[in-house]
This record gives C-alpha cells, structure tokens and sequence, in this order.
C-alpha cells in the first residue's frame, strides 16, 4: 500500500508542472545516445508520449550524424568536415537525405506511433515549409542557413493533433534543387523560435554545461554565457548547441534547456519536477 500512495504522491507533485506546460509547444532535439541505444530510444518515446496525452504539444527535431557516417562509408562515398560541417555535395545530400528522412525518420514516427501516439514524418521539403540559402557563401558545399520556417503548416499539424517529427532537410529555391542539408541544432532553434514555442530542450551526452571544476552549472542569461565563451568554459561541440539556446531565446522562445539524454525519462524529470535537470538557458534570470 505504501508504494501505492507513493506512486500517487509523485503524480500530484508534477499536476503543477502539468497545469503550466498543458496545450504549450515544446521543441525537443533529439540526438545523442537517445537515439541510438535501444532502450533509450523505447523510453524517449514513452515520455514523449507520455506529454502528448497530459495535452503538451511536442515537436522532435532529430539529426543522424552517426548514421550517415556509416551509410557514406558502407556506400564508399568520400566526406570531410571543415570548421565542424559536413561538406555536402550532390552525392552526400542524397544519402544524408535517404538516412534522415527515410530511416531515422520513419523509425522514430514508428516508435511513437506503437506507443499510442500519432505522429507524422517530415522535412523542410514537404509544403516547402522551410527555405534555406548556402551557408557562409556555399564554402560548405550544400550547407545551408534557414531563411524561412512556414509556422501555419506546423501549428494545423498540432491543430489536428499530430506529433511532427522533423529532419533537418531543407528546400532550395527551384525543384530541380537537391536540397539543403540543415545542423540538426540550429534547425531545431529556428522552428523553436518560429512557433513561439514555451521551451527548447537539447538532449546530449553530457549532463549540461560544466564549470572548470566539471560542476553542472543549473541556469545562465545571455550575458553569463557570453562570459564563459570567451574564458573557453563553453568550447567545442557544446557551442554550438549554446548557440541554438541563445538564437530560440532571442527569436521568443521563453527558456533552453540542455540535459542529458543518457538519463532514462530525463525528459520528465526536466519537466515536471520542481528542480529539473540540464542546463536552463534563458534571456535573462530574474533578481530574487
């Protein structure tokens, strides 16, 4: 009986949670060990699921680096990366499109789908809803920067009550254009930002962001991770997923989180319990 009434205590602690983020947007980027261990990616499912039914609206942007890897090499296709991107050209587009929108994508739809869910796969092809240029000029290849999200295609998604789960694909300017291969972060951060969303939340492979001490740091404002930039506190891949924090932040998106996805239900314990989990970004952090 007591396990019971425990049960029943821990549901009641998170109805406030529940109450607050009811009929809210939430962008999750999905990567990591999330969606690459099995377990994982089954427990990922139930708490997206699990958001859906308490009546949160969430979308999933997923990248697939790892798979892609694989999919060139098996294929015997060269790539390289310059300044942290993947040098894309015609022949890479087309296989980082045929990993990301066909095997990732309907994978993770799948898995959702089994859970009770009702979600649909897309890419920023599908209703031309997002436009891109080259990025930095074309020296990337086919790299490309968001010029544009069409938030009225994503928002009568949710309206009917459907999980959008987007790969980071985006379309040129003609239809004989292969397409634009998107950072799966920066992605995620302009449709955050496009729909308004309530909050933003990065899963990684690392708990959040640490001090020099590798201690968690809990919350930063814009101008906290300015500062640990430029003393290098924030260096390397967690760039830039800070980046995309503080792009969804400014573009009005309330608050970015990064946690880790390596937790089992990291996801519910960000959201409905009174400490959270991760990193939580925002513009700036009220005086107390």
């Amino acid at each position: 009986m007591q396990k019971k009434i425990q049960q029943v205590k821990t549901l009641l602690d998170a109805l406030p949670y529940i109450k607050t983020f009811k009929k809210k947007t939430i962008v999750i980027k999905y990567g990591g060990s999330a969606q690459i261990n099995s377990v994982l990616k089954d427990k990922f499912a139930q708490d997206i699921i699990l958001l859906y039914l308490v009546g949160l609206r969430p979308i999933i942007v997923h990248g697939g680096g790892k798979k892609i890897n694989e999919m060139l090499d098996r294929l015997e296709v060269k790539s390289e990366f310059v300044d942290g991107f993947r040098v894309t050209n015609e022949q890479v587009m087309e296989v980082a499109e045929m990993v990301l929108s066909g095997n990732i994508n309907k994978e993770i739809t799948t898995l959702l789908n089994h859970h009770g869910g009702k979600a649909i796969g897309i890419t920023g092809k599908d209703a031309n809803f997002i436009k891109a240029k080259p990025l930095k000029d074309g020296k990337y290849g086919l790299v490309g920067k968001i010029t544009k999200v069409k938030k009225k295609v994503l928002k009568n998604l949710l309206k009917e009550g459907f999980i959008p789960v987007i790969a980071p694909i985006a379309s040129g300017d003609d239809a004989t254009h292969a397409g634009y291969n998107i950072n799966a972060d920066l992605c995620a951060s302009k449709v955050a930002a496009a729909v308004k969303a309530e909050k933003i939340i990065f899963l990684t492979d690392t708990k959040g962001i640490l001090d020099k001490d590798g201690q968690l740091i809990t919350s930063l404002d814009k101008k906290e991770v300015e500062r640990l930039k430029l003393d290098e506190t924030i260096t390397g891949g967690m760039l830039p997923k800070v980046d995309a924090c503080l792009e969804a932040i400014e573009g009005g998106v309330k608050s970015a989180q990064i946690i880790d996805g390596r937790v089992e239900h990291s996801l519910l314990l960000e959201l409905f319990t009174s400490d959270g989990v991760g990193t939580m970004i925002t513009k700036k952090i009220k005086a107390k």
